[in-house]
């Protein structure tokens, strides 16, 4: 394949994976109504284990990595449970495009934290784009109003706990394979959903909220493997802004499941949010080639 052939087959995989995980999260919403989140958790979490487990068998990703990436995947997979338990319990109270719409920050968060931790050279125009997305999430979350919730102080934790992940995922050697990284990580959010369901309780599965799990586990390890196959196609910087499709899901799935639709203050604020983030991701790539790439390997 040519490498614009390329990169238009990993924006297909990325606007998949995207899709795939979006409509994981509305299962989620939707089992939400009747059973705690540690059942929803730890249920989803043993189906997906199960596949992602034959997947890196297949690939050969289970193998031993070095120690100092040892560490970085403990912390990794600890900040992945904190990103899962804050943005889930946000979006089992919120409507789901505007959750999704916060999330989109994530670009910006993660060249803010890149500058203030790693030393990254950020410009003046980065800065900007930064200070334009944040003005975005402000119209979103609104604070100091009745829209305002501890679930938007939960969204705002879990953009931090995914920015964490994201940096601390940077920082990991270039041989470390991705499935080990997502392996690890669902077995941590599963464990912490054992123990989440002995405060919580269980509920009795019903067959309709057994489907919407099954549902949950089937999209959530399809989108793991979309989004590995999405850093093995193409250039990662050039479909990496195709992952905003998400909101166009988010959208959608809001209306049509849960009659859901953002006021026009969070569409002005997602607006923001996307451009910045598009803007973000645009420079990165063009800056890019200055510098040494790192990071979860193809």
């Amino acid at each position: 394949m040519t490498p614009s052939a390329d990169n238009a087959k990993g924006a297909g995989l990325m606007m998949a994976s995207m899709a795939a995980f979006t409509i994981n999260d509305a299962f989620v919403k939707a089992a939400g109504a009747a059973l705690p989140l540690g059942q929803i958790l730890l249920l989803r979490g043993a189906i997906s284990i199960c596949a992602l487990v034959v997947l890196a068998r297949m690939l050969g990703a289970l193998r031993a990595v070095p120690r100092r990436d040892a560490v970085l995947i403990a912390l990794r997979s600890l900040a992945e449970v904190g990103a899962a338990y804050f943005f889930l319990t946000a979006l089992l109270a919120l409507p789901i495009a505007n959750v999704t719409a916060i999330l989109q920050t994530l670009p910006l968060t993660v060249t803010l934290g890149a500058a203030l931790f790693f030393g990254e050279e950020v410009g003046w125009r980065r800065w900007a784009a930064i200070g334009v997305g944040f003005c975005g999430m402000l119209l979103i979350v609104r604070p100091g109003t009745e829209d305002f919730t501890a679930a938007s102080v939960y969204v705002l934790i879990a953009v931090l706990f995914v920015t964490v992940r994201d940096l601390t995922t940077r920082r990991m050697s270039a041989g470390v394979p991705s499935l080990l990284v997502t392996l690890s990580a669902a077995v941590a959010v599963t464990l912490f959903a054992s123990g989440l369901t002995l405060v919580q309780g269980w509920q009795p599965l019903s067959v309709g909220t057994g489907g919407l799990v099954l549902g949950s586990a089937i999209f959530v390890s399809a989108g793991y493997f979309l989004s590995v196959a999405v850093m093995r196609v193409g250039d990662i910087s050039a479909v990496a802004p195709f992952r905003f499709t998400g909101l166009l899901w988010a959208l959608a799935l809001g209306l049509l499941v849960f009659g859901e639709w953002p006021e026009p203050l969070t569409f002005a604020g997602a607006a923001l949010v996307v451009g910045a983030g598009v803007f973000t991701l645009r420079r990165e790539r063009r800056l890019g080639a200055k510098r040494p790439r790192r990071g979860v390997p193809r």
